[in-house]
């Protein structure tokens, strides 16, 4: 999953960029709102963190943007503002979720965590398709209770497929919701990556439809 942190504190931005590339997200950063509201306008995001005392434009003129361009991504607010009238203004914008500074950077990757899955429409941190358990919060995965070895980045795969199953994901879909912006994976670094989870879960569970994409399901 990919998630955007717009933060205009150095040291800030670079300790949520690493606490959620430690939880396995793929991340981009932003350091002023007129450079966010860019990133989320033209790039696809699972989650982004955004702050509001920004400068160039502040958080809620960036949030308020994105809403008015229909952009749904979920938007957890990071802010030192603590009045309930600004937390107001905030969900009032279209925030999904509050953190008021300081905090515990796990606190916010939880909240991201749960934010990415109501946007899917799972309720619960653990993902079930078929004989597959995906614990999203601990990152594991086991088929009918044996654990299953995927590395960071096939889980990523794996992660984005479960949590839109039934769904025909693209290859561009997929490409920018597994890896940063600056990334550019090889043409068929996506179907190697595919080919070799189906390997490790031992499971029809992901399906190819040619020229379109994946779409991952549970078995007949």
């Amino acid at each position: 999953m990919k998630v955007l942190v717009v933060e205009d504190e150095p040291q800030l931005n670079l300790r949520l960029e690493q606490s959620l590339e430690a939880a396995g997200f793929a991340v981009d950063i932003a350091f002023d709102g007129e450079e966010g509201w860019y990133l989320g306008d033209t790039e696809s995001y699972d989650a982004v963190v955004l702050d509001l005392g920004l400068p160039k434009l502040d958080g809620i003129t960036v949030l308020g943007r994105w809403r008015e361009a229909k952009r749904a991504v979920p938007v957890l607010v990071l802010t030192a503002r603590s009045r309930w009238a600004e937390k107001a203004a905030a969900f009032n914008a279209g925030a999904d979720d509050y953190v008021t500074k300081p905090f515990e950077m796990e606190e916010v990757v939880t909240r991201i965590r749960a934010l990415i899955r109501r946007a899917a429409g799972h309720s619960s941190p653990e993902i079930i398709c078929g004989p597959l358990r995906i614990d999203t919060v601990g990152g594991r995965v086991a088929r009918d209770g044996m654990p299953v070895a995927l590395t960071a980045q096939e889980f990523r795969i794996l992660s984005y497929l479960a949590h839109h199953q039934g769904r025909v994901v693209g290859r561009t879909e997929l490409v920018e919701h597994v890896y940063d912006r600056d990334a550019d994976p090889d043409s068929n670094v996506l179907d190697v990556l595919v080919a070799r989870i189906r390997r490790k879960l031992k499971v029809e569970v992901i399906h190819t439809l040619r020229g379109q994409g994946w779409r991952m399901e549970p078995p007949p």
